[in-house]
């Protein structure tokens, strides 16, 4: 019986070391059918961003790449993304508008009416780094992916994104330059869709330029600065527009920490108050309080405020200066500048401080940005 065994044994090793053999001789020509891996994606060349603007962070698991930030940009422009073919983010976003649509509500799929207004795209590495009106999205890449599944704006599933995207050419091979892989997900997408909206800095404006030391503002131009960088001290006798309360110095956009960059402006009292930030935190003294937008190309971005309630600049300046409305949470920033002693809330600006504060606003305007052919439609 051992010896049986043995011989058994040893006929199995045979069989075995025939068959290794068999696959070492198959093995070249399998080495040499294998596909050449791809080069790993490409850092992001030639980024750079103002120094005034401070320094920013990327996720370390979305690292700004060449590969990354092109299948971004087709995906921002694709109508593939919702659920008939007919809405791409860039409905919404349109460059020439700075990335908003011009409408005082968002309309999303088969013309359904969203509660907000739409959002500029421009800076989004700065600022408050929650995103919405209401702070719902805990960082660009949730941002960039709450829209496609929303019934009201691009009304999709995941499923059928996939689907749709898995059949079009150019996408499989997309996702494997950027990823290294053709499988697409819902986290590739948003990662992709991220990556691209990073890359939409404003920096060419008039006021850039004077901060940059390439020209002066002119004096209505400064005079408008100054008022926008000054918060009003009616008893000290200095005058001020109260914006950089809210509007940091240079973005232009709310303050970064947590929820500082979320403000109750004064457009309602408490019987008319939205929930916003409340319906993030469930806090009672955040209702009320929304997203401070950047100014940047606020001259493009009408209608304002998170519903669209004014037409244009001039009636947020009269707003701020003539008709801040009392309520509980009210920001206390809002509640005591004054430019009047014993004025009613607002900054009670004059008609030529209103002038001048408009002229600045209107030095944000960045035409370059607007223009620039790498944020533009890839296949327009």
């Amino acid at each position: 019986m051992p010896r049986r065994s043995r011989s058994r044994s040893g006929a199995a090793r045979s069989r075995l070391a025939g068959g290794a053999l068999g696959l070492l001789g198959l093995l070249p020509g399998l080495l040499c059918c294998a596909p050449e891996p791809l080069p790993p994606p490409t850092p992001l060349p030639g980024f750079e961003t103002p120094f005034y603007f401070g320094g920013f962070t990327v996720p370390a698991d979305n690292p700004l790449t060449v590969e990354g930030v092109a299948l971004g940009r087709m995906l921002f422009y694709e109508e593939r993304l919702s659920a008939d073919d007919t809405i791409s983010c860039a409905t919404c976003h349109q460059p020439a508008r700075a990335f908003t649509d011009g409408r005082t509500l968002a309309r999303g799929i088969h013309g359904a009416r969203t509660p907000r207004n739409t959002m500029s795209l421009a800076n989004l590495l700065w600022g408050p780094q929650r995103f919405f009106w209401d702070g719902r999205a805990v960082d660009l890449e949730q941002q960039a992916g709450q829209p496609i599944v929303n019934p009201d704006e691009m009304g999709s599933t995941w499923d059928e994104v996939i689907a749709k995207l898995e059949r079009a050419p150019a996408y499989p091979a997309s996702f494997e330059a950027a990823f290294g892989t053709r499988e697409i997900t819902p986290e590739r997408v948003t990662k992709a869709l991220a990556s691209f909206e990073r890359t939409m800095v404003s920096t060419g404006s008039r006021y850039d330029r004077y901060l940059r030391g390439e020209l002066r503002l002119d004096p209505r131009e400064q005079r408008g600065r100054e008022l926008f960088m000054t918060h009003p001290d009616a008893k000290a006798g200095i005058r001020g527009a109260n914006c950089i309360d809210c509007h940091s110095q240079f973005l232009t956009s709310g303050f970064a920490p947590e929820f500082d960059g979320f403000q109750n402006n004064g457009l309602d009292d408490d019987d008319q108050l939205e929930a916003g930030l409340m319906a993030v935190t469930g806090r009672s003294r955040d209702r009320g309080r929304f997203k401070a937008p950047t100014l940047r190309n606020i001259e493009l971005t009408a209608p304002y405020m998170h519903d669209g309630r004014f037409a244009t600049l001039e009636e947020v300046i009269d707003h701020y200066s003539d008709h801040v409305v009392s309520s509980s949470t009210l920001d206390p920033l809002i509640r005591e500048a004054a430019n009047t002693p014993g004025a009613p809330l607002g900054v009670t600006l004059t008609h030529d401080e209103k002038a001048a504060l408009l002229a600045f606003l209107r030095t944000l305007t960045d035409h370059e940005f607007v223009h620039d052919p790498s944020l533009s439609d890839p296949g327009a």
